[in-house]
């Protein structure tokens, strides 16, 4: 709507997970060298955390897309609340094994390990990597702590990556589950961004976008951006988004601080110094806006 107004080929701060779009800070970058590692490396159980709206879900679609040139099959799972019957189901569909292998667990296991052995010795790698982990129900972490074990005497033959918020850690930490805190091999925590980090991404984006930040923000709109989004990369992208669009209607250029506080206002999102904010974090714009996905790549 605004695209042609401020000189862009297309919207810059959408919400889908685009890795055109990704933005890699220092702490961004190493966790994609973690997923790729642990992937690539066949590392048993990588852990990925971070909060909600922080990029986690681009970078593993980015860390796929690399994958897709070294003769990976890594299936993605972004809807966790799966009984054990559908999960089963979905790795049958999405390993490609035989439908019978869904009669029986044994059949399954058997069916996946020749699967993964012939697809190693044609030197190929197989991957599971479960989204929105924090959500798992209990007898699917001790399943996927299970399907971790499949193994040569040399190598894992499924490596496993965990993406979650911080709930996972906690998670992670209880007593029944210390089996599985055993088995991860690597762990990254992905942090907000700062505020250099934060005019970065905006850039970043931006200028993908084909169009230039510096004459679509003032500096005291980007202030206003980091103060209020907190970093959250996520929150940044609605904020700009917003800004860009009530700026357009009111024909200004560049996007004013006042602007910025006025979508800020609409949203109830308040700077990390703001009282209120310390009673009760604000809601991340977008965290409900769809429902999770379901979905293989190969």
């Amino acid at each position: 709507m605004y695209e042609r107004y401020y000189g862009l080929r297309e919207r810059p701060f959408d919400l889908t997970p685009n890795p055109k779009y990704l933005f890699l800070s220092t702490k961004h970058r190493e966790a994609l060298s973690h997923l790729h590692y642990g992937i690539s490396g066949r590392k048993g159980i990588t852990v990925l955390i971070g909060e909600a709206g922080t990029g986690k879900t681009t970078l593993v679609h980015t860390a796929l897309e690399q994958q897709r040139e070294e003769k990976t099959c890594a299936v993605y799972l972004s809807n966790p609340l799966l009984t054990r019957a559908e999960f089963f189901e979905f790795l049958t569909w999405g390993f490609g094994l035989d439908a019978a292998a869904e009669s029986s667990k044994t059949r399954f296991v058997l069916e996946l390990t020749r699967t993964l052995v012939a697809r190693q010795e044609t030197g190929g790698t197989s991957a599971l990597i479960i989204d929105e982990a924090q959500c798992l129900p209990y007898e699917l972490m001790e399943e996927i702590r299970l399907l971790a074990n499949i193994e040569t005497a040399s190598d894992k033959l499924l490596p496993v990556v965990m993406v979650g918020q911080p709930e996972l850690a906690d998670r992670l930490n209880e007593p029944s589950l210390r089996q599985l805190k055993q088995r991860v091999a690597l762990r990254c925590v992905l942090p907000s961004l700062d505020a250099g980090e934060t005019a970065a991404y905006i850039a970043n984006r931006v200028g993908v976008a084909g169009g230039d930040s510096d004459r679509l923000f003032s500096d005291a709109a980007i202030g206003a951006i980091f103060e209020h989004s907190r970093g959250i990369p996520r929150t940044v992208s609605v904020i700009c988004d917003n800004a860009l669009l009530s700026a357009f209607a009111a024909d200004e250029r560049p996007v004013s601080r006042d602007t910025v506080l006025e979508v800020c206002r609409d949203f109830d999102l308040r700077p990390a110094s703001s009282p209120a904010a310390a009673v009760a974090p604000a809601v991340q714009p977008g965290e409900a806006v769809a429902g999770p996905r379901t979905s293989s790549f190969f």
